[in-house]
């Protein structure tokens, strides 16, 4: 069966675009032009995948995200002219799993797609993560790189673990803040930066052209690596 894709935007050009694009890539595709359309369509039709836009007539996307987001945790990708650190900060708090900004190429934006919807099935639910030489034992907490076991420390391992469940996506410093250390540590940004540097030694080998853990300038990281069959 084909994935479906629900578009929530107002402009009907970019409506059509997205289409051609979409199905193209053997997608079945659904469209909507205002918010409270596209959440009616999220519920009726269970869409793979919804393609959101900020700027909406009746609403702005980011409640459409925050109402979805009480009842559903179908891949969320903004589509935005609206470029700014904290536009898209803002929209990944509120639970969108990636960010694109107008205009993008089409390879770009399927590729995103792809990543967000193997993120739909966590890799946190298995037995264990394998993703290039790096094996990490979610039941047994141990981590190896090729031959080699790595050594981390709880709060490393803390946040390996989150990074896991949430590959491919971009994760804002506010969030890893907040999930690791709890709600009062929120702004700590340089103690993250440390606890990053010395998972990057542990975790990738040295000079790889391909990091596992890459910076988000002004925003957080998004760990590339995702689980191989």
């Amino acid at each position: 069966m084909n994935p479906s894709a629900l578009i929530i935007d107002d402009e009907i050009q970019m409506r059509r675009l997205l289409r051609v694009a979409l199905e193209s890539a053997g997608y079945t595709v659904h469209d909507a032009e205002t918010g409270q359309q596209g959440l009616a369509d999220v519920a009726f039709r269970r869409p793979d995948v919804v393609l959101l836009d900020l700027g909406l007539p009746d609403t702005s996307g980011l409640d459409v995200l925050r109402r979805l987001r009480e009842w559903s945790e179908v891949p969320v990708l903004i589509l935005s002219v609206r470029d700014s650190d904290e536009d898209k900060v803002a929209a990944l708090d509120a639970g969108a799993d990636d960010y694109v900004t107008k205009p993008f190429s089409t390879a770009e934006l399927l590729a995103r797609l792809r990543v967000a919807q193997r993120r739909a099935r966590p890799a946190a639910e298995t037995a264990a993560f394998t993703a290039g030489k790096l094996v990490v034992d979610l039941i047994a907490r141990t981590v190896r790189l090729g031959a080699q076991e790595v050594h981390l420390t709880a709060t490393e391992y803390l946040l390996l673990r989150l990074f896991i469940r949430h590959a491919g996506r971009v994760l804002t410093h506010k969030h890893i803040l907040r999930e690791v250390w709890g709600p009062k540590a929120e702004e700590q940004r340089q103690y993250l930066r440390v606890h990053i540097a010395n998972l990057r030694k542990k975790i990738e080998q040295p000079g790889t052209a391909h990091p596992l853990l890459k910076t988000e300038p002004g925003i957080g990281y998004r760990f590339t690596a995702t689980q191989e069959p």
